[in-house]
Formats: C-alpha cells, sequence, structure tokens
C-alpha cells in the first residue's frame, strides 16, 4: 500500500516524511534566547528546512526560557513563518504542530491541567502566539494525575469542538489510552485524532505495542527525544558503538541511522529531532537517502535492553479511567 496516496493523515502524506523540533532554542542559557544574532540564524536554519521541503514543525506552548516567558517556542516559529521567502501556498502546507497541558507558574513550579476549560484556554493562548486562528495540530502534552482519563477525554473533546484545532494530537498515551482518545474524538477522516507523540529512540524503546494501533488507525507516531543513544556524548556506550559501526559503513553520521532505523520500525513513524543549526537540518535530510541494510538491521538486532520506562511518566498517569 502506497501510504502516500492511501492516508487521510496530514503527517503521513507528506513528500518530505520527517519534522522538526526545536525546544533547546528556548531553553535556559541558550543563545537565541539571549543574543539577537543567534535569533537571526536560527530563524534562518528553520527558513532552511522549509526551504528543503520540511512541513512539520513541533513545538509546546512550555519550552520557554522562564513561566514569565511562556510560549517563547512557539513565538520563534511564528517568526520564521511570517519572515520565510516561501508563497502563500507553500506556507499554508506548513503543520505547525503545538502542545498544552503541562503548567509553569511562578517560582517555576510545574503541574499538569487536563481539565476541559483549561487546555482550550491553553489552545486560544497558543493559536494566538503561533499567529494562526486554527491551530494545524494540538496535541495534549501529558496526563493529569490529579484528573480521570475521562476527564482528560473530554478536555481533548472540548478542544477540537473549540475549532481551534483543524488536528488533534496526544503524547505519552498508552496503547489502550490511545485507542481510547480515537473512539471519543474520530481520526483523521474526520479531523480528529492524527497522532501520538511518546518517546522512542535506541536506547528507550517502550511502546512498541503502539506501532499497531497507529497502522490500524491511520495514525503517526511522532517520536520525541528521537536521538538519544546517536549523540557523540555518548560514545563508549553500547547502543553508541553499534549505531558507529552501521554509520561507518554508509559513510552518515549516528543521526542519521538513528533516524533511519526510527522509519523501519512503521511506516507510520515520523522522525522529530531536534534541531538549532542548518548542519543538523542537513544531516537528517541525508537520512532520507539511505535504507538498512539486511546487514545492518542485524546489527541493530542486538541493541541492549532499553532503560526502564521514564518515571515521570509513570507519575502523570491518570488517578482512574473512568
Amino acid at each position: 500500500m502506497d501510504i502516500k496516496t492511501a492516508t487521510k493523515n496530514p503527517l503521513l502524506a507528506q513528500p518530505v516524511k520527517l519534522g522538526f523540533g526545536f525546544m533547546n532554542a528556548s531553553w535556559p542559557g541558550s543563545p537565541v534566547v539571549e543574543n539577537t544574532v543567534a535569533r537571526i540564524t536560527f530563524i534562518g536554519a528553520l527558513h532552511h528546512a522549509m526551504d528543503n521541503g520540511v512541513r512539520i514543525f513541533d513545538t509546546s506552548d512550555i519550552y520557554a526560557p522562564s513561566f514569565e516567558a511562556f510560549g517563547h517556542n512557539e513565538i520563534l516559529l511564528a517568526e520564521a513563518v511570517a519572515t520565510w521567502s516561501g508563497t502563500e501556498a507553500q506556507k499554508s502546507e506548513l503543520i505547525l504542530a503545538t502542545k498544552g497541558g503541562i503548567t509553569r507558574a511562578a517560582g517555576e513550579v510545574w503541574g499538569r491541567n487536563a481539565s476541559a476549560e483549561y487546555l482550550v484556554s491553553a489552545a486560544a493562548a497558543s493559536a494566538a502566539r503561533l499567529n494562526v486562528e486554527v491551530i494545524p495540530v494540538w496535541q495534549h502534552h501529558r496526563l493529569d494525575p490529579n484528573r480521570t482519563f475521562s476527564e482528560a477525554l473530554a478536555g481533548l473533546a472540548a478542544v477540537k469542538a473549540s475549532g481551534l484545532a483543524r488536528n488533534i494530537g496526544v503524547s505519552n498515551y498508552s496503547a489502550a489510552q490511545l485507542k481510547a482518545a480515537y473512539d471519543t474524538i474520530g481520526g483523521p477522516a474526520d479531523g480528529g485524532l492524527v497522532s501520538v507523540q511518546n518517546q522512542l529512540n535506541p536506547a528507550y524503546r517502550h511502546d512498541m505495542d503502539v506501532f499497531q494501533v497507529c497502522e490500524e488507525l491511520d495514525l503517526a507516531f511522532l517520536p520525541w527525544t528521537p536521538m538519544k543513544g546517536a549523540r557523540p556524548k555518548e560514545a563508549g556506550t553500547q547502543v553508541f558503538a553499534l549505531l558507529s559501526e552501521v554509520a561507518s559503513r554508509h559513510g552518515v553520521s549516528t543521526f542519521a541511522v538513528a533516524n533511519t532505523w526510527l522509519r523501519s520500525l512503521s511506516p507510520n513513524v515520523v522522525p522529530m529531532p531536534g534541531v538549532t543549526r542548518i548542519e543538523s537540518i542537513d544531516d537528517h535530510l541525508s537520512a532520507l537517502k539511505f535504507s538498512l541494510s539486511e546487514e545492518d538491521k542485524a546489527v541493530l538486532a542486538s541493541l541492549p535492553a532499553s532503560e526502564p520506562v521514564d518515571a515521570e511518566i509513570i507519575a502523570d498517569q491518570p488517578k482512574s479511567w473512568n
């Protein structure tokens, strides 16, 4: 099946099935936050990605240097879109995906809020910062341990009903939770759920059963922290050594190998590596030009046992299904 022609999911129908996040551009200490020249250079990097056919850009209201600058990353993306030299038709192709559901208050107190009132207000604020009337993809960032899962789904449904989001996504949901969300708000064919964003990388490999749900329901799996295990600072680990072996065979980086490995897991995976530089963007684009050989797959099949489930994901689980 040719997924480009069969899917009704805008994330899966892209000619360049790759997206970029750029959280680090807004994190405390980032030169993009503190230096005008660095900000201009970074915006130019996003333009470079757009010029090369990338249309999916992932952000969140929580990506900011401080609680007082809430939404900083979304504002950066809006600036990049506004100043890009692309035509209006090209700009209309861009899929700006943002997230809400994590709170951040004075004193850098972080929390969760999945109430319908909060999620709708968060989506409205994100739309304003992104300078759009309708957000192409709005995603529920984290579950709320103080509410039931049914209340979280009611919040998702409220965002969809508000008209603020063209499509809905979720993040850090299990296979069962993903199915329940689909049953509640629909799927790609009717402007409902289009994606799930869970952590997945060569070092952290949980929620593999979510792939089957994505393939069955025409949903995109957007891995977060997709390059863990591929970074040079992780040299000396078994994961990095195996990625390096494959990288040397193809004359590419370990990042490109991790990207290609992710895509090999399912046709519904759309890697979303974090970038701040043109060089990183080009590196990930190069990953689209090669596939893993049977020898490569055999090497990567010997990846060591996955790191344990993130403790924060466990702590965020809702208090009940009802």
